[in-house]
């Protein structure tokens, strides 16, 4: 039910952050577009887009390194900055002043929105309370973010309207992220480990189940790569007739936030069970569509199905990586790749495909290799759920533990959450779960006073608190929040 997803704060300021950031870089693609039409003929323009998303994909990528080894204040900073920056990026896309300088600032641009894109991601990720509707709660984002679209391409005239809007949507999504980080302070939740009865990883560990677990998400990443293939192409299709000057009108967008929204209600069915089935019908219906597009088939059709199939693909990279990410050891290398994978497949394949669309000599080429796609997809979707972890499953157990809940829950998701090698996090068992001293500590784990010393500072600095009172508080106030 709907009221689920609202009933807490956490899911509600998740879906607007997201819905907002989605707004932000698809308004932002828009204009840079605009511009580039302006300055270039429709190929370059095509060209270049594509080559925005691929810098996109490089702060995606760039994000784990900056939340690894980035103090919580120093990114809070380079946050603001950064928005200081996409601003100036904004004006000079705006001026067009040439084509060089329309593609710099662009590239400059969304290599930050993918940052700001892999930070949000990650923090959508800690604040989706209700799993059993993470789909859903995708969806609902995802339709929010194209419907403020549809009213801003609407409503407001390109200029300094325009870029008054994506200005005012840069400081609203920085102010959710703050509002966002509250929520969830100072710790990383993560989801699924109520299930998990030791996220810390052992030496021994389970082997076997962690290169499952892998594979599970390298085969997600070929999968995403390979069905980006095809809708990037159907993408280009749709931009080539758009900086040609074809009037593409707004009303499809509207279909886009319905298909969000549809897919999103339909992905969580069973707990997301016939999740992959169902993208891999909506998959041969694209590809059907290609097909009919290089025989000769109205534009119109594939305008369709295109905005009806891409929002069903979007939603099922997002919500396939998060749910995936619940399941891994550092999830924040895992919630925003497919956003990653996807813009970065378009930027690679772009040259490619503009080649197919614009000659009319390679209608056969393209529908082969668009069938050599699919055939691939299908392989890559047969491997892989077989080998993805069994999320019914694990939701399952997840309200079990729910309703019996473990006392040290609160110290392993901590523990987790820092990052605590096995060491530490016997210290800060010791520091929140008894009242002995420093000493008293070491002497319990056979350390000197100068070790566990080493390790208690270490706690202190990835828990951002500065004593062991700050600690035990951060410690209590989880358990009350469990």
């Amino acid at each position: 039910m709907m009221k689920d997803i609202f009933r807490k704060p956490e899911s509600t300021i998740g879906i607007l952050l997201l819905g907002m950031f989605t707004f932000l870089f698809l308004g932002s693609e828009y204009m840079y577009v605009n511009m580039l039409s302006l300055t270039a003929g429709k190929e370059e323009t095509v060209i270049a887009q594509n080559y925005a998303l691929g810098a996109s994909a490089a702060g995606f990528l760039l994000f784990p390194l900056f939340h690894r080894f980035c103090k919580k204040s120093v990114q809070s900073a380079g946050l603001v900055l950064l928005a200081a920056v996409a601003l100036f990026c904004n004006f000079f896309i705006q001026k067009h002043a040439s084509y060089s300088a329309t593609l710099i600032s662009g590239m400059a641009l969304f290599l930050l929105l993918g940052l700001w894109g892999g930070v949000i991601h990650f923090l959508f990720f800690q604040l989706a309370a209700a799993r059993d509707y993470l789909a859903r709660m995708v969806g609902c984002s995802y339709a929010l973010g194209i419907f403020l679209q549809f009213m801003n391409n609407n409503l407001v005239k390109p200029g300094t309207t325009e870029i008054l809007i994506l200005s005012f949507s840069l400081f609203a999504v920085l102010a959710l992220i703050a509002i966002a980080e509250k929520l969830c302070p100072k710790e990383m939740y993560i989801a699924g480990c109520k299930a998990q009865k030791s996220p810390l990883p052992s030496r021994e560990g389970s082997r076997d189940v962690n290169r499952k677990k892998l594979a599970a998400g390298w085969l997600l990443l070929l999968l995403v790569i390979l069905m980006a293939c095809i809708f990037s192409t159907l993408d280009n299709a749709v931009t080539l007739h758009h900086a040609a000057g074809t009037s593409i009108g707004q009303w499809p967008r509207l279909l886009l936030a319905v298909s969000g929204l549809v897919s999103g209600f339909l992905f969580d069915l069973r707990k997301r069970k016939y999740m992959t089935l169902m993208m891999y019908c909506v998959m041969l219906l694209s590809v059907i569509c290609v097909t009919v597009l290089r025989l000769g088939g109205p534009f119109l059709v594939g305008l369709i199905v295109f905005y009806l199939s891409a929002g069903f693909f979007v939603v099922f990279f997002t919500t396939g990586f998060l749910d995936l990410a619940s399941h891994m050891q550092t999830p924040y290398l895992w919630t925003g790749m497919g956003r990653a994978m996807n813009n970065l497949s378009a930027a690679l394949l772009t040259n490619g495909s503009v080649i197919l669309l614009v000659s009319d000599n390679n209608d056969m080429v393209a529908i082969i290799l668009v069938l050599i796609l699919f055939v691939a997809i299908s392989v890559v979707i047969a491997l892989y759920t077989t080998w993805m972890p069994d999320f019914s499953d694990a939701a399952t157990a997840s309200e079990e533990a729910q309703k019996d809940p473990d006392p040290q829950e609160a110290f392993r998701i901590l523990a987790a959450s820092f990052d605590l090698t096995p060491r530490e996090a016997s210290v800060f068992d010791k520091l929140v779960n008894s009242e002995e001293s420093i000493q008293e500590i070491a002497d319990s784990l056979y350390l000197s006073r100068r070790t566990c010393q080493r390790h208690i500072t270490a706690i202190y600095q990835k828990a951002g608190v500065k004593s062991r009172m700050g600690l035990y508080q951060l410690y209590m106030e989880k358990q009350r929040r469990l």
